[in-house]
């Protein structure tokens, strides 16, 4: 369908080298969209994700930068537009986890996560936006959790959470800020998916404990965020600002 087809887009992804970022950057490419795929310097999965889609016959851009430099996002989308051209949509994937019982998390640590998820995201929107403002026209998608809606049982990620509750509502605060001048904002907030991290034999018993309690009875798979995010930067979503996408099994039902 037409409403679904991002040919002519120009795309840009952070965390672009593995999981749900990697999948969405080639996810964006299979509906049309030429991909600046951004990640940090060394990232090993950066030009595989650089292959993939030029083997789907789109242009594809790698380019190292950190998102929590502002300089390197304002680097990023500039060569983005140098090299593929008016850049007009943006998933913001870029992020990290750990854990640590909040009356031992060390000041180092809650900050680290805040500064690559929220310091992360909105830097990232800060240096698009400048660019879609202008022109009127414009998708981001930053990608939160479920973890932002909700505790999760058993798992002691107080900044984590915390982190992931402050992007949903800046992406809900600049799709206010920027609703009259042609720039949609929205988020999806995945649940327990299967990335990289989750697929480490040391959390294997983990894994079960997730795919008893999500009520589909599994963990989403990263090709299952290509929807939501080709979705919410399609014109099938012209009318959607300000949404908290959760896709989670229904886990936050529960």
């Amino acid at each position: 369908m037409d409403l679904f087809d991002l040919r002519g887009e120009i795309a840009f992804v952070t965390g672009a080298g593995s999981g749900i970022g990697q999948r969405i950057a080639v996810g964006l490419a299979e509906a049309g969209a030429d991909v600046a795929c951004v990640d940090l310097p060394g990232s090993a999965g950066l030009a595989v994700t650089v292959g993939q889609i030029e083997a789907l016959g789109r242009r594809a851009l790698a380019i190292e930068g950190n998102v929590t430099r502002a300089a390197d996002m304002e680097a990023a989308v500039a060569a983005t537009e140098r090299d593929l051209g008016a850049l007009s949509v943006a998933v913001n994937s870029a992020g990290i986890a750990n854990a640590a019982p909040a009356e031992e998390l060390s000041l180092e640590q809650w900050q680290r996560v805040m500064q690559v998820n929220v310091d992360g995201v909105f830097l990232s929107c800060q240096a698009q936006a400048r660019v879609m403002l202008p022109r009127r026209r414009g998708s981001i998608v930053n990608i939160a959790s479920m973890s932002g809606s909700i505790v999760n049982r058993g798992l002691l990620q107080a900044h984590y959470n915390s982190s992931k509750a402050a992007v949903i509502h800046l992406s809900k605060s600049l799709a206010m800020e920027w609703s009259d001048r042609g720039l949609r904002v929205n988020c999806i907030s995945p649940g327990y998916t299967l990335t990289p991290m989750n697929l480490r034999p040391e959390v294997a018993e983990q894994r079960k404990i997730f795919e008893r309690d999500t009520p589909i009875g599994r963990m989403a798979t990263v090709d299952e965020m290509v929807g939501p995010a080709v979705f919410l930067s399609s014109k099938a979503a012209s009318f959607c600002t300000g949404v908290d996408l959760i896709v989670d099994g229904g886990f936050v039902c529960w």
